[in-house]
């Protein structure tokens, strides 16, 4: 009995930590900020090189950060070749709205070819990069993305960047050293939540032994529902007004309702 009340004191800790979890803005790849010590892998590289954390090649434009991030574009590469962080610990869980809708990055490069970023959910969808090319070549210049357009369109609910540092459908003449810093620019770009916002969905019963009924509030449109276990594994999705907890173990879970431009979360009990 001891150690059951032990774990669900952890879980509780877990998940009250959770409760408060936003998206990890600015990535600035500095050893007090983001994306130095995340899980990031290359695809589609040839040999996918790792992405190397290096001291700023240039710091006499517009980026003084002390560290960026350095991509090799290799030619026998593909031309969609990138790098993308690990789903869930890393840039965090959160949906697009108006306040982190623009995506600022700074790039250094020796040849103009598009820039591309899209963001993924837990289960691998997403939609398509956007791109944009940069228009300066061996110096530092900042490019912005709208995704003002993806406001509350599947999936809504992401875990995940992948960066596109040398999209060129043209084909490489031989490899390209890309420098990347400041993904997002400021930490003002945030997606949070916290008591002090007036919750827009309640869910029901909870504490429950079968299902919780969720309800939004002046909200009429598609929403997406997930439910996690006490490890943050994803093992629920669903678009209709209910999600079922009859098949599941008794315990605590973290439940995600994103609407409209909204991201709410809350802990659960199946008892």
């Amino acid at each position: 009995m001891k150690v059951f009340i032990k774990i669900n004191l952890i879980v509780f800790y877990i998940f009250s930590f959770q409760t408060y979890y936003c998206q990890n803005v600015p990535i600035d790849f500095e050893s007090n900020g983001n994306g130095l010590n995340w899980t990031w892998t290359t695809f589609e590289n040839n040999t996918n090189p790792p992405i190397e954390f290096v001291a700023n090649p240039d710091n006499s434009g517009i980026n003084n950060s002390s560290t960026v991030a350095k991509f090799t574009a290799l030619q026998a590469g593909n031309p969609w070749a990138g790098f993308e962080s690990m789903h869930g610990t890393d840039i965090g869980s959160f949906s697009l709205n108006s306040t982190n809708c623009t995506v600022r990055i700074m790039v250094w490069k020796s040849v103009i070819s598009d820039v591309g970023i899209k963001f993924v959910d837990a289960n691998s969808a997403a939609q398509p990069e956007i791109k944009v090319p940069n228009t300066l070549i061996n110096q530092w210049e900042e490019l912005i993305f709208d995704f003002s357009s993806r406001i509350g369109v599947f999936p809504q609910i992401k875990d995940q960047i992948v960066i596109f540092p040398d999209f060129d459908l043209a084909g490489r003449s031989q490899d390209n050293i890309i420098y990347i810093d400041n993904i997002y620019d400021t930490g003002n770009n945030t997606t949070s939540i916290s008591n002090e916002n007036k919750l827009s969905f309640k869910a029901f019963p909870n504490p429950t032994n079968n299902q919780i009924q969720i309800e939004t509030k002046n909200y009429n449109g598609v929403f997406c529902v997930e439910l996690y276990d006490f490890t943050g594994k994803l093992i629920q999705t669903t678009n209709e007004s209910f999600i079922n907890l009859k098949d599941h173990p008794k315990g605590i879970y973290l439940l995600k309702v994103a609407f409209g431009d909204k991201l709410e979360q809350i802990k659960v009990v199946k008892e």
